[in-house]
Order: C-alpha cells, then sequence, then structure tokens
C-alpha cells in the first residue's frame, strides 16, 4: 500500500474565488531572466493611489536573500501576487489579500524548494548581494501584511515552510522561466517553479500529457514533496504509457455534461469530504459492494467531489477539457478532491506512478453496463443468452471502449477482477454487486482483446481465491488457467448447408456418423489446418456427420475432453474460437453436418474452476451425497438451482447458435438421472418422493431440449444413455406409463445392441449358435427409441482391443469379421457410429497421445491393401445407404422392417428386409460362419422379379475371398419362411450381402 503523506500545512480559509491569470508574454520572459526577478501582480483593482509604493516593494522584494529569510517569510505573501507581464501598479493590500488564496500553491512547493537549494546556489548568490537594498520594501511589506489578516495567517505559516522563504518571489520568478524554457541542466530548479506556478495558470487542453503535469491547479492539500534526486514531472518521457482511448470528438458520454460549459473563470477549490474508515477498509479488502457509490465524480454541497482509488500512484490529476485539477493524495492510493462545478464533466485522470504517466478513464465514473431485464432473467434462471451478459465483453460504453467484466458469485464478500491489464493486481478493480443477483460487474476502460484476466473473489470466511471466468469464451493454452478476453467477427459461409439441415428430423433422414478426437486424429494440427484435411477425408468416405469428442476447454488432455472447465471456450490447444469456427464452417461447406459430445453432467474439483466458487458450494449440489461423483472423482451440478441450470441451458444454445453446431451428443445422462448411479445404499439420498429418480435432472434436460430445439432448427441432441429409462426421445409434454413426460432427445445411443452385438462377434464361429439372441434380441426394443448404433471411442480402449481385434480367428478372418459385423451395422434399424481407425481395421487400440495408425495405409506397408479394402468397404456402405431410403426413412417405424429368417441359430445367418415408405425392398443376408452356403433358400416378397447385389463385404476389392452372386438373381414360385417365393443365394463365409430390386 502506498503509505499516506505528509500535509505541508493545513488549507487557510477564505481562498476561494481565485482569478487565474493570463500567460505572460516572451518578452516579459526574457526581461525577467535578465533581471532575476518580475514584478508580480495583485488581483485586486484598487490599487491606484499605491501604486508606486507597491511597485518598489515587489521590485525590491525580488532580491532578497537567505539573510533576510525570516523577514521574507512574513511578506513573501503579498510579492507573490504580482503576476508576470501586467501593470505592477497593484496596492499592497490588495496583494495581501490575494496572498492566502495562494497559499495552497505555495505549500506544494515548500517541501521541495529545500531540495533545490543547491541547485539554484548561482542565483540565490544574487540574491544575497541584493539583500541590503530591501529595507525598504520590508517595512512597506510589513506594514501591507498587517493590513490583511490573511496576511498574518500566511505570515505565521511561513515559518513551517522548511526555510524556502530565503528564495522568495525572486526565486520563483526565475524558476519559472527555467521550466517555460525546459532547459535540461536545470530540472530541479524547474520542477519546483512548475509546481509553483501550476496554481497561477490554465493550461490547454491540447497540452501534452508532461506539460499537463507541469501545469497543474492544485485542489485541496497539496502531496508531499518527491526526493530532488527524481526528475520534474514536466520533462519525464513515460515508460510506458497503456493506450488512452478517448470518446469521439465532440461528444461526451450519455449523462455527463460537456466541461466547457460548466467550468466556471473563477473556480472555487476545497478539500473534499475524506472516504469514511469503513469504505475505505472495505475498498483496500477488496469487499466493497457498491465502490462506484464511494469513487468517481458525485455531486455534493459546494460542487462535485472527485474520488480515485489508484494504489501505488503519486499523483492524480483530473483532466477535463482546460482543467487541470490535482487531486489531494489521502494515503493507500485514495486521492479526492472538490471542484466548484454544477454537473459533473466529462473528465479523465491523468495518473503518475513511478516512471510512468497514464491518462486513462475512469472506471468508477459509468453507470452498469447490465439492465434490469438480464438480471431478472438471470435470477429466474431464463436467460437463454447468459453469455451476453456474463464473462469478459469488449464493447463501447458511454461512447468509451473497453470491457464489460460480469461474474455470478452470491456468496463472495467482494470481487475483484485482476490481469495482465493491471499486472495482476487488482486492488484497485473492485466490482460491484447488482443488487440481490449475485452479480458482479465492472466496465474497465481501456482494456481490449487479447489480455488475460481472473477473478480474485473474497470468500465468506474472508479468504481470497483467483477464479477462471465461467463464461470465459477463450482461455490460455493448458496447463495455464487465465481466461482471455475476446470477441469475434468471424463470417460464416455456411447459410446453404444451414437452410438445408432443418428439411427433415435426424431420424428421417441418412445419418452415419464418424468419431473425432481433434488433438489425435492428426497429431499436431490446429483448428484451420484441420480444416484443410478433415472435410476431404470425411467426404470421400460418405459420412454424413463428423461427431467432435469434447471440444470445450479441459485441463487434463488425457480426459479426453470429458472433465471440463471452461464451458464456453473452445479448447485453445489447437487455436482460437474463431479457428474452430473455420473447422466447422469447411465441414459444411463441404456437406458435412458436425456434431459435439456436450458434458453437463460433471465438472473436476480444480480449484481455480467451478468447485465451491465463491467459498460455498454453488455449481455443484450443496449435499454432500449428491455432489460427489463415485466414478470419476468429479462434482454433479446442482440441476435444482435456477441459475445452474440456466448456465447449462444457454451453454447448449451457446454452441449450436455461435459455432453452428448441428448436434450435441450428451455424455452420462443416466449418471444425471438416477440418484443412486454408482451408490451404494446409504450413499445417497432419495428424492421427495422417497424414489431414486433425480427430478431436478429430469427438469433440466426436458428445458435444454426443448429450448435448444425452439431457438435452432434443424440441430439433434443425442443422449448417451444405458438404462431403460421410458421416454428418452419422447417429447416433453408426452407422457410414459412412468408418468413423466419425454425428456425430448431426438436420437438415443443403443448400448445394449453394442454390447450384446460385439459380444456375439467375439465368440469363435463355433460357439456362436449358442449365442444367437445376442445378435437379434435389439428387435424386441428397437422402436421404444430413435437410436444409433455406436461403434465408439469407449469400446476401442482400456484393455477392450479395436474393433478388428475383437474378432477371433487368423488375420484374414479378422478383416472379414469387420467387414461382416459393418455391413450388418449399415443395415440394422438406427444411425451409424463408428470411431476413427475402425474405418481402416487398426489393429491396436487408440491412445489420445499418438492417434490412430495412418502408416497403416502407407503404400509402402506390405499389408496396405488389408487396411485400404476395409476402408473402401466403409465408403461404399456409405455411398448405397444414401441412395437407398429403405436403409433409413423408416429407422424409427416398424413398418420399415420384416424378418426372413432370425432363428438360423446352427448356421450362424441372419436375413431380414428393410423397406422405404412406398414399400421397396432391400434384403440383408449376414453369414457370420467360416464357410461358404451353396444354394441357400431365402423367402422373399412375390412383387420382385430380380435382384441383384448392392453390396457384397466378401468382395475381392475389399480384400474377401470374391464369392459372389449371379446379377441378376431371380425368384422362384416355391414358398419359403412364410413367403410365396423364394431366391437361392451363395453365401460367402463371414461376410454380409445387400440385394435391391434389379
Amino acid at each position: 500500500m502506498t503509505p499516506r503523506p505528509e500535509s505541508s500545512g493545513s488549507r487557510p480559509k477564505g481562498t476561494a474565488g481565485e482569478k487565474i491569470p493570463e500567460q505572460p508574454t516572451a518578452a516579459q520572459q526574457k526581461s525577467a531572466a535578465k533581471k532575476t526577478a518580475v514584478p508580480k501582480q495583485a488581483a485586486a483593482k484598487k490599487a491606484a493611489p499605491a501604486k508606486a509604493t507597491a511597485k518598489k516593494a515587489a521590485a525590491t522584494k525580488t532580491t532578497v536573500g537567505k539573510t533576510v529569510a525570516k523577514k521574507a517569510a512574513t511578506k513573501k505573501a503579498t510579492a507573490k501576487k504580482t503576476a508576470v507581464g501586467q501593470p505592477a501598479a497593484e496596492t499592497a493590500t490588495a496583494a495581501a489579500k490575494k496572498s492566502a488564496a495562494k497559499k495552497t500553491a505555495a505549500k506544494k512547493s515548500a517541501a521541495k524548494k529545500a531540495t533545490t537549494v543547491k541547485a539554484t546556489a548561482a542565483r540565490t548568490t544574487a540574491v544575497k548581494a541584493a539583500a541590503a537594498k530591501s529595507t525598504t520594501a520590508d517595512t512597506v511589506a510589513g506594514k501591507a501584511a498587517a493590513k490583511s489578516p490573511a496576511a498574518k495567517t500566511t505570515a505565521k505559516k511561513a515559518p513551517a515552510r522548511k526555510a524556502t522563504a530565503a528564495k522568495s518571489a525572486a526565486a520563483t520568478t526565475a524558476a519559472e522561466a527555467v521550466a517555460k524554457k525546459a532547459t535540461p541542466a536545470k530540472a530541479t530548479a524547474k520542477k519546483a517553479a512548475a509546481k509553483k506556478a501550476a496554481a497561477k495558470r490554465t493550461v490547454p487542453a491540447t497540452g501534452t500529457v508532461a506539460e499537463s503535469l507541469a501545469e497543474k491547479t492544485t485542489v485541496g492539500k497539496a502531496p508531499a514533496a518527491k526526493p530532488m534526486a527524481k526528475k520534474s514531472a514536466a520533462e519525464k518521457a513515460p515508460a510506458r504509457k497503456a493506450p488512452a482511448r478517448k470518446a469521439p470528438a465532440g461528444q461526451a458520454p450519455a449523462g455527463i455534461a460537456d466541461s466547457a460549459q460548466v467550468v466556471p473563470p473563477e473556480m472555487e477549490v476545497a478539500v473534499s469530504p475524506a472516504v469514511d474508515a469503513v469504505d475505505r477498509e472495505r475498498l483496500l479488502a477488496g469487499t466493497h459492494h457498491a465502490p462506484h457509490s464511494v469513487l468517481g465524480a458525485h455531486p455534493v454541497p459546494g460542487g462535485i467531489a472527485f474520488r480515485a482509488f489508484r494504489p501505488y500512484a503519486l499523483s492524480v490529476t483530473v483532466v477535463s477539457g482546460e482543467l487541470r485539477a490535482e487531486l489531494h493524495n489521502d494515503g493507500e492510493g485514495f486521492f479526492s478532491g472538490l471542484l466548484p462545478l454544477r454537473e459533473v464533466p466529462a473528465y479523465r485522470l491523468l495518473v503518475e506512478y513511478e516512471g510512468t504517466v497514464l491518462e486513462t478513464e475512469d472506471a468508477y465514473r459509468f453507470l452498469p453496463t447490465l439492465g434490469d431485464l438480464d438480471l431478472h432473467l438471470i435470477g429466474e434462471g431464463r436467460h437463454e443468452e447468459l453469455w451476453t451478459a456474463l464473462g469478459a465483453h469488449p464493447m463501447t460504453h458511454e461512447g468509451v471502449t473497453g470491457t464489460r467484466f460480469a461474474v455470478w458469485a452470491p456468496n463472495a464478500r467482494g470481487v475483484r477482477v485482476t490481469g495482465t491489464f493491471n499486472f495482476w493486481d487488482g486492488t484497485g478493480h473492485v466490482m460491484r454487486s447488482l443488487g440481490s443477483s449475485g452479480v458482479w460487474e465492472l466496465f474497465l476502460p481501456d482494456v481490449g482483446e487479447g489480455e488475460l484476466y481472473k477473478f480474485e473473489i473474497t470468500r465468506p470466511d474472508g479468504s481470497k481465491t483467483q477464479r477462471a471466468d465461467p463464461l470465459a469464451r477463450r482461455t490460455e493454452v493448458p496447463p495455464a488457467t487465465s481466461s482471455v478476453i475476446t470477441s469475434s467477427e468471424y463470417e460464416w459461409g455456411d447459410a446453404e448447408w444451414l437452410a438445408r439441415r432443418a428439411e427433415a428430423p435426424a431420424h428421417e433422414a441418412p445419418f452415419s456418423v464418424y468419431e473425432i478426437h481433434l488433438p489425435s486424429w492428426r497429431p499436431g494440427l490446429t483448428y484451420r489446418q484441420l480444416a484443410e484435411q478433415l472435410p476431404g477425408y470425411v467426404k470421400n468416405l460418405g459420412f454424413t456427420h463428423v461427431e467432435l469428442m469434447p471440444v470445450a476447454e479441459h485441463p487434463f488432455g488425457g480426459s479426453w475432453g470429458y472433465q471440463v472447465t471452461g464451458f464456453y471456450a473452445p479448447t485453445a490447444r489447437l487455436g482460437t474460437p474463431d479457428d474452430f469456427r473455420f473447422l466447422v464452417d469447411s465441414l459444411h461447406r463441404a456437406g458435412i453436418g458436425v456434431l459435439m459430445d456436450w458434458v453437463p453432467a460433471h465438472f473436476p474439483r480444480d480449484d481455480w474452476a467451478l468447485a465451491e466458487f465463491d467459498g460455498k458450494p454453488l455449481y455443484e449440489h450443496e449435499d454432500p451425497l449428491r455432489a460427489a461423483h463415485p466414478d470419476w472423482g468429479t462434482l454433479e451440478f446442482d440441476f435444482g438451482r435456477n441459475e445452474v441450470r440456466n448456465f447449462l441451458v444457454a451453454n447448449a444454445v451457446y454452441w449450436c447458435e455461435e459455432f453452428h453446431i448441428d448436434g450435441l451428443r450428451v455424455d452420462a445422462v443416466a449418471s444425471m438421472l438416477y440418484l443412486d448411479y454408482s451408490r451404494e445404499p446409504g450413499q445417497w439420498t432419495p428424492n421427495e418422493h422417497g424414489g431414486r429418480e433425480n427430478l431436478d435432472a429430469v427438469a433440466f434436460l426436458q428445458e435444454m431440449n426443448a429450448t435448444v430445439y425452439r431457438r435452432v432448427p434443424g440441430v439433434v441432441t443425442i443422449a448417451e444413455e444405458s438404462t431403460a429409462w421410458d421416454g428418452v426421445t419422447r417429447a416433453t409434454h408426452h407422457k410414459g406409463p412412468s408418468g413423466f413426460g419425454g425428456l425430448g432427445f431426438g436420437l438415443k445411443w443403443n448400448m445394449g445392441w453394442m454390447h450384446d452385438s460385439l459380444q456375439y462377434m467375439s465368440h469363435e464361429p463355433v460357439h456362436r449358435k449358442y449365442h444367437h439372441g445376442e445378435m437379434t434380441f435389439s428387435m424386441v426394443y428397437a422402436y421404444s427409441e430413435n437410436y444409433v448404433l455406436p461403434i465408439s471411442h469407449d469400446e476401442v480402449v482400456h484393455g477392450k482391443r479395436s474393433l478388428v481385434s475383437k474378432m477371433p480367428g487368423d488375420w484374414w478372418q479378422q478383416r472379414a469379421g469387420v467387414r461382416s459385423y459393418l455391413g450388418f451395422m449399415w443395415a440394422h434399424p438406427g444411425k451409424q457410429l463408428l470411431f476413427m481407425g475402425q474405418e481402416f481395421a487398426q489393429g491396436a487400440e487408440w491412445s489420445e497421445a499418438h492417434g490412430p495408425d495412418w502408416w497403416l495405409l502407407d503404400p509402402g506397408y506390405g499389408a496396405e491393401p488389408d487396411h485400404r479394402g476395409v476402408r473402401d468397404l466403409v465408403r461404399d456402405l456409405n455411398t448405397v445407404y444414401r441412395a437407398t431410403p429403405a436403409l433409413w426413412r423408416l429407422d424409427t417405424d416398424p413398418a420399415g422392417f420384416e424378418w426372413i429368417v432370425g432363428d438360423a441359430a446352427d448356421d450362424n445367418v441372419l436375413a431380414f428386409l428393410r423397406l422405404d415408405p412406398e414399400g421397396v425392398p432391400v434384403l440383408a443376408v449376414s453369414n457370420f460362419a467360416p464357410v461358404t452356403r451353396q444354394d441357400y433358400r431365402l423367402g422373399v416378397p412375390d412383387d420382385v422379379p430380380a435382384w441383384h447385389e448392392a453390396l457384397n463385404t466378401d468382395a475381392a476389392r475389399y480384400g474377401g475371398s470374391d464369392v459372389i452372386n449371379p446379377d441378376p438373381v431371380k425368384p422362384e414360385p416355391q414358398s419359403w419362411h412364410g413367403r410365396p417365393a423364394s431366391i437361392r443365394l451363395t453365401l460367402p463365409p463371414l461376410a454380409t450381402v445387400w440385394l435391391r430390386p434389379a
């Protein structure tokens, strides 16, 4: 803290009404320099009768040296009141009346003069030589002083001016002339003169910052003198001046008066009512709830009180038009002053630090940047664009550019903002509390994009914590944890895509998804570099969408993004938010939709993020049994709190609106729905009805889905839900058997199908007949929800092996097993999802450290054709799938599926029809045995005259044995499998065949 400076004396009464004189002419300055002393002008105009006496006294006074220091202390106030360049025919009586008005400037320069005696020794030698001639002047000045009580007061206080009276008016005038010439060799004398002359001059508004400091008008008490070794403020060159952005020329901020209309020609200056002890203590501690009510400019009896809190500052000056008013240093970084103005002017602050001068706006003169509607919606938990209200936003407020900071911290005793713009010391940037909303806000002028920041929060127990912004839209690259001020001016080029995506709901459209972990898909690539490679690769494979594993910022890369700390910021590991926008835009322009994993179930316990954000449970539930997630060591959100629910709902909307995301796959829904999820008896708290359903989570998911679908047409929400919860993809207003309305999701991962089918495929073919039901059971519930069939990242890590490695047999049988399985999967009712690396039969498990084994597709690798064959199959599956409505149009309608044979367990054969709304069929036949089955008869409809192979996973180009059927295949009138006709096929080993009407 800055120590409170000692005052050089109290301000005497009767100093109001001081008149600011004109500047001296160049000729007069030259004359003053030659004579060493120049007569000064008194303010009164009644001096005619005693003109000659006063002139003589003033002229003689200028030669007083140290030998008459005691007498000069009595008469100096009178001699000082004469002005350079005007007639000296003023009376001593008038001069005495003006002496008190100059008391303030004299006090300011008194402490400085003691340090400048050595530097002015040459000039004081001349003064000493003329001391003997001052007897007459002493007599006249003494009488004049006796006539004025103010002069007597001045004379009594003069001895306390630290022996500077020896220089009297002569030294003052000479030093002033030196200051105007700005001679470097006389810097010390110039500073003393500049401080003294500041009280008698009005500095033009166009002057430089350094000139302004040299020509201040002192308000109230003068600050303590600086050491002689320091350079004059008038000749300092700022070491580093922060950019100062002014309001447009001729335009004052709203609600602020034009200074040219309110600054009177004669200005009353006085000491402002000081900041009381309680306010001072709270401001210093950062716990003041209303700093704007104390700091800034405020009308008070007698004028406008200016108060500033600038820790470590040496001086603070109010600058308004031609006005330069230095505030009194109250100590500990507080500065104040009272100006006799009628209205608050448009003003800036000139702040002097050690080696630096900064001209800036006063952050505490601005009205709040958030309105009542914002605060009302936040309090009710219905602010659907929360990211526009909270966080850090560069903006122009009341004609001034800067950044608005706002954060929700209702339990905090106080909040300050800290960052690179204040050298990570938020002492002087105390935020204000906006009513009972729990929101703290501060507009900081001259702070813009790219600056790092955090919120310094004082907890209820008085301890402090620095936290990243929960609504930061950009962050530092981990492991750094600061938030970054940002805004976006990205120009999108995907209007055509956005218009087209709402033409049909996802469950009635082709929907095949390539799941990607961006940091490891091509390790080392940025968002923009990915945009050059990813769209082309995915388009070539024929996928309709990509699904990005969590993009939101997370501190630990090994979490794959599922432990989020920056819910509103794309991870900075790969670039800026606009870089991520560019990637999404590039995918859209290539005709590829973008889905994103979203994690609203839980968050990590990092002490710089959301955990006990303001000293108490805030985002997490206050019940420890409901807050702690037992599996992941994280905290679960308090879905029953309005503001927390709003934080998450708005976040879902944010990604869809701000980044044009086409869908959200919601992670870990089951852990949200059940209070006893992964908990033993006694480790969970029942709901209000005594049940295990998390009613708050149900309400949150319903609100999130309803809001997203209402605000962003064409998007889809997908639930990763592994239980039999009723109505996950049912509309929220339709109640089911459980009594709940649907959760409102568009699609749901079919985790049961995934586990069952992969379990079946892992068995040796000879044993599969005993597990045949694992491949057919999914059709029992296939239409209870709108399903996605996922082969996701979760199934190819942590010892589960890659997809091809799950298959039994030798290398040929493993690849054949993968091909047959993928053919079955793409024909099964539901949408498809395949994780990266599985499209070319990568043998190793996935690792975020190195990503897919792209070298397997290197033409120089001997087994490259094997891997390329699987990748070519995936491409052809997508191509035929997208061109065949029967495979996707009625995915959620039982009318779109018919079994041909589902009970041929001994043969390991499955056959079914897929139908489009017009009844056009596709026949899918899978042989999961490693043998070729000749003339295998299957019943078929009799209204199809011929069939031809649309796809055969055993084709040679995919690496198969190339067992194919003749084209076309004609039905026979022999009924079979309850059908009026039948066909005979050759079923390739470990293969799936699709046939369409020829």
